[in-house]
């Protein structure tokens, strides 16, 4: 957010916070998720995760060196190593180093600083890279691999996860498709979801992270604890994410009790995909979502609602990323009519009547 020096008298309302402060606890959230996730899915995961931040870093310097603006106070402040990390988070896991990059591009350039810079995009960068890239490569965007630990056999190896990564070529017998993809793909070949049922990761596997995914978005659990830590230090409320994960388990649920056969429970929608990690780390991003706490509800209930229609009734599995930002288009009308009554004043702005004795 661009803060411009004071001109007029006091008051004013200090506060601790810091956008440093607040991107490092972010990151500092996420780091369990994402180091389970670098571990679960090897070498191919870790460098294409560092290509990524590195690239979202570099783009963001660029940025600031063409458009004439000093490199560290925006730098150092974390934002492009976040925006980074979000993205890389919601990239296949042994995804070549290309779609890293060119996700840089998207997100620093065209999703962030074509606006302005930080505090002024109206959609969040990391989604709107992830969009850009899954529209525009759709099968490196969704060629899944089963998890191969570091230093497990079978696991490719060091210089093997090089030649993936930089090559671009999975070798076979690693591809393995996600929870969504197998019930969407069942579908489409006229299964019903009892069938496609039997091949699902069970319920304890899916919310430990152990199946195939995006590179950090498999473990709720852990996710969960990130968020809640965010909770916590009072980076996030619970506002959005309640209500972003309440509205998909309701919608799924009911749509579940009324044709078993062509829509997965609840449980299944809120543990699988990245509806964890779009629930705690991407929706409540502060600049993209609205800000009175009626207003973030409102917001999540339509991410929520949004994932669940994408997911059961348009062509991609994964619904998180579209729903975002079609809410975030939606924010600046949502704040406009949420705002909190000023004092004094009416919802409408006008002076409320003088109230004497009687």
């Amino acid at each position: 957010m661009m803060i411009e020096t004071a001109t007029t008298s006091a008051p004013y309302t200090h506060s601790a916070a810091s956008v440093q402060k607040t991107m490092t606890t972010v990151i500092l959230a996420l780091v369990p998720a994402t180091a389970f996730n670098l571990y679960l899915f090897g070498w191919p995961a870790v460098f294409l995760f560092a290509v990524t931040v590195g690239a979202c870093a570099a783009m963001e310097g660029l940025a600031l060196l063409i458009s004439g603006r000093r490199l560290m106070p925006t730098l150092g402040d974390g934002s492009a190593v976040l925006t980074g990390w979000l993205l890389a988070m919601t990239l296949p896991p042994w995804a070549p180093w290309w779609t890293g990059l060119l996700g840089a591009v998207f997100a620093i350039l065209l999703g962030k600083q074509i606006f302005g810079g930080l505090g002024q995009n109206l959609f969040n960068p990391a989604m709107v890279a992830r969009v850009a890239l899954l529209v525009s490569f759709p099968v490196a965007m969704t060629s899944w691999v089963a998890p191969h630990p570091l230093f497990w056999t079978g696991t490719p190896g060091f210089l093997e996860a090089l030649a993936i990564t930089f090559g671009g070529q999975i070798p076979d017998g690693y591809s393995a498709a996600t929870a969504l993809g197998l019930v969407k793909t069942g579908l489409s070949m006229g299964q019903t979801v009892s069938q496609s049922v039997g091949q699902l990761p069970d319920l304890m596997d899916m919310g430990l992270g152990l199946r195939a995914g995006s590179l950090g978005e498999t473990s709720a659990l852990l996710i969960l604890a990130g968020g809640l830590f965010l909770i916590w230090k009072k980076v996030i409320t619970w506002h959005v994410p309640a209500a972003m994960l309440g509205t998909l388990f309701v919608a799924a649920t009911l749509g579940h009790l009324a044709n078993p056969e062509r829509f997965t429970d609840g449980t299944f929608q809120i543990l699988s995909g990245a509806a964890f990690l779009g629930a705690f780390f991407i929706a409540t991003d502060y600049v993209t979502s609205p800000v009175s706490k009626t207003g973030q509800l409102i917001f999540g209930f339509g991410v929520g609602l949004l994932t669940w229609i994408i997911r059961s009734f348009a062509g991609y599995p994964e619904g998180v990323a579209f729903a975002v930002l079609l809410m975030n288009s939606l924010t600046p009308i949502i704040d406009q009519y949420t705002r909190p009554r000023r004092f004094g004043r009416t919802r409408r702005g006008e002076p409320l009547a003088p109230q004497g004795d009687k």
